[in-house]
């Protein structure tokens, strides 16, 4: 059985920067779950199709040719074979990811194929229902969170270092609309799993988050090279 690793949290939380840490401290590939959803709104995007129109993406999410490469340790993720890994990044395509996630057409997707990676080789996977639905036998589940004003924060700094000058109050209402959203779907809402180790970063490093969640796998699967 290859090794499982299930990380779930709100945005914001650092899960994608933070499982990457970790996964390269492990030796073993990180699967973006998020990118994947991201994904599939670009397509909807660049078709015209409205992320909030649940019949019109439901009915054409097995147009969009998702899938994922791993280039040096790091993910790339391809859309039609093209590599989409910087596009999917901008503002449009994280509240469209966010609309069309909430769909289960595009759940099961999605899920299906997240669990068909996972069985392929030991994998560290990030997202909001990995360890409550995609890897339900997961040994390690980590639930990554920090305060609402912490993560905007952090997303607030990110954002200026682009130069996306969106004022931090702004930041953090979007923030808080995208938990509400997220944690009151219908279809595989965001939540703890009940055999799931809370992290709460809001007053760690990365540093130190990366060594709380090290220290739960080696209890678990024992010390790697």
């Amino acid at each position: 059985m290859p090794m499982n690793i299930a990380i779930d949290g709100p945005v914001g939380a650092g899960k994608s920067s933070i499982a990457d840490q970790v996964a390269q401290r492990l030796h073993i590939l990180h699967l973006d779950t998020g990118a994947m959803y991201r994904t599939v709104a670009l397509y909807m995007l660049r078709n015209g199709i409205d992320p909030q129109d649940e019949q019109t993406v439901s009915a054409h999410c097995g147009e969009a040719d998702v899938r994922v490469a791993y280039r040096d340790g790091a993910q790339r993720t391809m859309l039609g074979g093209e590599d989409v890994s910087d596009l999917i990044r901008t503002g449009e395509v994280s509240t469209a990811a966010s609309a069309i996630s909430k769909w289960p057409a595009v759940r099961r997707r999605m899920v299906a194929a997240q669990r068909e990676i996972a069985a392929t080789a030991d994998m560290l996977i990030d997202g909001r229902d990995i360890g409550t639905r995609v890897l339900i036998d997961a040994p390690v589940k980590i639930f990554l969170t920090a305060t609402p004003e912490e993560r905007a924060r952090r997303r607030y700094r990110q954002q200026i270092e682009k130069g996306d000058m969106t004022p931090y109050e702004q930041v953090l209402a979007e923030l808080n609309a995208r938990d509400a959203q997220d944690m009151n779907r219908e279809t595989d809402p965001l939540r703890q799993a009940e055999d799931a180790g809370l992290v709460d970063s809001t007053n760690m490093t990365p540093e130190q988050v990366v060594d709380a969640i090290i220290a739960v796998v080696e209890d678990v699967y024992g010390k790697r090279a």
